[in-house]
């Protein structure tokens, strides 16, 4: 299947030929559809908090913060650029199409927090903002014949608009962490780029860091990552073969954010924040965020003291009492309901049984009320152990053909806003393998195309899907408030946004 430059440019990118040929593998038997068992909701698999609990669990986490007891990190996936975010501008400028999000990101143009910036851009060469015509300006919105916002990624758009000046999400990342992500002063964040754009992220990170160092009285320890070659899956033509570039090498392409487990398993912290770059929001707006997040922490502490408590009396050996102690955590706590055979099992085996479930890394996920946003649900879905668990799913993951498997996926009452806080280390302070947690079965096959020709790509398990199936996982009910992705540059007139 491969020849020897085949072979030396599979080694180069860090990555081995029986790698890839599993990858092929996956291309011929495809991967398998996720089955559920039913759609986690408030009470069965998704926790609503209380105001009074909101309290307490956020006064215990800051406790443990101020005081130095954790490491706190936030890791923000921030790869690519935004261009999908200018889809119908694009059109506009080289096709001259237009329709309705066209006509009003013109019709508003000044209430988007860039617009002086595009307007100094235009005045740099003699042309008046309110004169130009349309094509002129969004050549100057666009292009690097004056801000580029075409080809740079979303981190570095300028979102919000402040008396003092505008933000772009990256500085709103960095107030966020300085709000619930603070350990005694120190505000570690870790953002992952494309290499392409790192040094414009390092150079905004070095004109800003200091005003808020000062604003926040803190010390900011960034850094940043880019998604591995290594982690790249091979491309293949409809017939499941190679697909060849035109000088006949082979075609790799990235893997979606699974791939970014790598950079999340070098991360070094007791708790880590993940959010994505695009979910920021004004000052005015934050004190839910900050409270949620902290709420959600708090959460995760308790439950690893628990579950590092039952580790530690696990390891004297079986203890009956102890067994249907942890049966009834789990189910109830946990929402992991055992194999069917569980009943049948020795004092040894269930021992063994819970020593594995319970030594893993563990994640607490928010969950927003389902309004008909696209995204991965909350469910109850069966495990190849025969044990049922909390997932976060996928529509492509379901089979849509099975009216019963259907009917479940449409019952979700909450779905993912990819608001996580987890936890990546072991009762001894040891980090987990994370690759040893995910399950390899739950990757996607799209078609795509290249140079005119059809062709099949491959995404490995998403980061908080089937990356982190097998995880401790609890779901928590959070505020629709928390959410508020930016896909198109229009939505940043929504109100959230203003």
């Amino acid at each position: 299947m491969f020849n020897d430059n085949d072979l030396t440019q599979i080694k180069a990118r860090g990555s081995d030929v029986a790698l890839v040929e599993e990858q092929i593998k996956y291309f011929i038997d495809g991967f398998p559809f996720l089955p559920l068992a039913k759609a986690a909701t408030v009470g069965e698999g998704i926790i609503r908090l209380s105001d009074e609990q909101i309290q307490q669990l956020t006064a215990d986490y800051d406790q443990s913060a101020a005081e130095g007891e954790i490491s706190l990190l936030k890791f923000v996936p921030a790869s690519g650029a935004a261009t999908r975010m200018f889809k119908s501008l694009f059109a506009f400028l080289e096709e001259g199409k237009s329709d309705k999000s066209v006509e009003e990101f013109f019709d508003r143009l000044s209430d988007f927090a860039f617009y002086e910036d595009l307007q100094e851009a235009l005045a740099s060469d003699d042309l008046d903002i309110s004169t130009a015509d349309r094509t002129t300006i969004a050549d100057y919105f666009l292009t690097d014949k004056g801000l580029g916002y075409g080809t740079l990624p979303k981190g570095l758009l300028e979102f919000h608009r402040y008396p003092n000046g505008s933000r772009t999400p990256l500085e709103e990342h960095l107030v966020e962490g300085a709000l619930y992500a603070n350990a005694g002063g120190r505000v570690q964040l870790h953002f992952t780029v494309s290499p392409e754009h790192r040094d414009k992220f390092e150079k905004l990170l070095v004109e800003v860091l200091p005003a808020y160092e000062s604003q926040f009285g803190v010390k900011y320890y960034v850094s940043f990552s880019e998604q591995k070659a290594s982690t790249d899956t091979i491309a293949v033509n409809m017939d499941n073969t190679p697909f060849r570039e035109k000088d006949g090498g082979l075609l790799f392409r990235p893997a979606g954010h699974g791939a970014l487990l790598e950079n999340l398993a070098g991360l070094d912290a007791d708790v880590i924040f993940t959010k994505n770059i695009d979910n920021v929001v004004p000052d005015r707006l934050k004190d839910t965020t900050v409270t949620y997040k902290k709420a959600l922490a708090g959460v995760l502490l308790s439950y690893q003291k628990q579950i590092f408590s039952y580790l530690q009396k696990l390891e004297k050996g079986p203890d009956s009492a102890l067994l249907d102690e942890l049966d009834q955590f789990f189910r109830q706590e946990l929402s992991v309901r055992p194999p069917q055979k569980f009943n049948s099992w020795t004092d040894e085996e269930k021992t063994a049984y819970f020593l594995k479930k319970l030594d893993r890394p563990l994640r607490v996920c928010g969950m927003v009320k389902n309004e008909g946003e696209p995204g991965g649900g909350p469910f109850w879905a069966d495990n190849t152990d025969g044990s049922a668990s909390l997932q976060i799913v996928e529509s492509a993951q379901v089979d849509m053909e099975d009216e019963a498997q259907k009917a479940t996926f449409k019952n979700a009452t909450h779905f993912n806003p990819v608001d996580l806080v987890c936890a990546m280390k072991n009762r001894h302070g040891q980090s987990y393998d994370l690759r040893q947690f995910r399950d390899p079965m739950t990757g996607f096959v799209s078609n795509k195309s290249k140079d005119g020709k059809e062709l099949k790509a491959q995404e490995l398990p998403g980061l908080w899907n089937g990356s982190m199936a097998n995880w401790n996982t609890l779901f928590v009910e959070v505020p629709l408030v928390t959410f508020n992705p930016v896909k198109t540059v229009n939505d940043l007139l929504r109100e959230q946004h203003q």
